[in-house]
């Protein structure tokens, strides 16, 4: 009995404080928002867009705009019925660059993709590994969208499940199970520092640390008890949270893999194993998330499984070769040059995939 009046209790705070913290505009109202900026804005050709304060706000695309930075805004709510809320002829007062050093770390980091990879494959590699979205262009956004895979750069916890789950069945080969679970949970959290903390890498690494050790220690019960227990105390912490894509997605993507993947994996026996785990990692997240993704992007590509099998395969050693030479080519440019090299080949058959797939 006592089980159920925790889980009793803390879906009570949790909507205790959904109500008291949840923002109250009035249609009309002229307000002044000053926020610390949660999420890298979305860029488009000439604006950048944010979602802060329950307010989705487009603002010229210069001064830019990075995560980490602390915003003034000015503007007057519009409230469509049955639509998220948008601060109308918005006016940025000022802007505070983060003096912290994880965000000058990632900073700096981005500053490396981008000098010594080209285009879209900087982008790329940019976002996969910390979660930049910043500097993938219109034209390219618009064919992840198209082709379903818009999730594998901008929703950092599908992208924590595909990286632990690598690391555990690589490390699972030369260490006892157990040593290997605590390895590649260590591999998830120097990620998500390495990333900056952004909110859904931050999100993810919790789920993950739950619901990956209790499934690879054998014990799926707890990892679905983890699994909401870590969902509950995030959403009491951070009720906006409850509406954000990110966790959003991070939740469902970690529990249709927990929930599909190894059901899926034993019935497609005749794929080559290379192709078997792959397609059914896509296969069983994508089952959760299309329809999230349909509603939030007002589409979705039948194909989505199948090119998601195509291309989720590049995204973990993408990230961990983007990470290495990343810190190499921070102290000896030289080094992480070639290193950043290698994640060409890898790029180039994501965007290839994408631009075959992708013609709207």
């Amino acid at each position: 009995m006592s089980k159920y009046l925790l889980w009793l209790l803390l879906i009570l705070l949790v909507l205790f404080r959904q109500i008291s913290t949840r923002p109250v505009y009035n249609d009309g109202d002229r307000v002044r928002i000053t926020t610390r900026v949660s999420s890298e804005p979305v860029r488009y050709e000439y604006s950048q867009r944010l979602s802060q304060e329950g307010l989705i706000i487009y603002l010229p695309k210069y001064p830019e705009i990075t995560y980490g930075d602390t915003i003034i805004i000015e503007g007057v709510v519009d409230l469509p019925a049955g639509r998220q809320g948008e601060l109308k002829n918005p006016v940025l007062i000022e802007k505070d660059e983060s003096v912290s050093l994880l965000y000058r770390l990632r900073s700096r980091l981005l500053k490396v993709y981008q000098e010594n990879l080209s285009g879209e494959h900087a982008a790329l590699v940019s976002g996969v590994t910390l979660g930049s979205k910043g500097d993938i262009s219109t034209e390219f956004w618009d064919k992840l969208k198209v082709t379903g895979t818009a999730h594998v750069v901008v929703a950092s916890g599908f992208n924590v499940a595909l990286v632990a789950n690598f690391l555990i069945n690589a490390l699972i080969i030369f260490f006892p199970r157990r040593k290997a679970v605590f390895l590649a949970i260590s591999g998830i959290w120097f990620y998500s520092i390495l990333s900056g903390f952004d909110a859904p890498i931050v999100r993810a690494a919790i789920m993950g640390t739950i619901a990956f050790s209790a499934v690879a220690l054998g014990r799926l019960s707890y990892a679905w008890r983890g699994l909401f227990l870590s969902v509950f105390l995030m959403l009491i912490v951070r009720p906006d949270w409850f509406s954000d894509l990110g966790f959003i997605l991070s939740f469902v993507a970690t529990a249709s893999l927990m929930l599909f993947e190894r059901r899926i994996y034993k019935r497609v026996g005749f794929l080559p194993k290379i192709v078997r785990e792959d397609f059914s990692t896509s296969l069983a997240a994508q089952i959760g998330v299309a329809p999230i993704l349909f509603v939030s992007f007002g589409q979705f590509n039948l194909l989505s499984p199948i090119i998601n099998a195509l291309i989720l395969w590049t995204i973990a050693p993408m990230t961990i070769i983007g990470m290495v030479g990343g810190i190499i080519g921070l102290f000896i440019p030289f080094f992480g040059r070639l290193i950043l090299f290698v994640t060409y080949p890898l790029t180039s058959w994501f965007i290839t995939i994408v631009q075959l797939f992708g013609q709207s």
